[in-house]
């Protein structure tokens, strides 16, 4: 629950207020417990929080990691250069032409740059 994450409590939300929220058992504690039980309810929502984020990255993670496939070029194929420019008299910056090409692989420096011939 966001509040409960945020707020350290549930909120009551407007259909409490109108039907009635069930009365609690409410105890008289003094500020340091009141304060020692709501570091202890919110240490167990942020550790069940983490939990969850973290689950969900790794399902990303792991979602991504079989869907991908790593594109290798070697010398002499053919390739385009993403080269965007921003030309004023041409109109949209939607409608003007961001790649050149194509151009010759020459070399392969590493596994993301490489040399071509323009």
């Amino acid at each position: 629950m966001p509040s409960m994450l945020t707020a350290g409590r549930v909120m009551k939300l407007p259909a409490d207020l109108l039907l009635g929220h069930p009365v609690e058992e409410t105890e008289e504690r003094s500020l340091p417990e009141f304060v020692e039980d709501l570091r202890e309810r919110m240490d167990r929502v942020n550790g069940f929080a983490s939990e969850k984020l973290k689950m969900q990255s790794d399902k990303m993670t792991q979602r991504l990691d079989t869907t991908s496939t790593g594109t290798v070029f070697k010398p002499g194929d053919a390739v385009w250069l993403y080269a965007p420019k921003r030309l004023k008299k041409k109109g949209s910056p939607k409608l003007q032409r961001n790649w050149e090409g194509p151009y010759t692989i020459i070399q392969k420096i590493d596994d993301l740059v490489y040399r071509i011939q323009l």
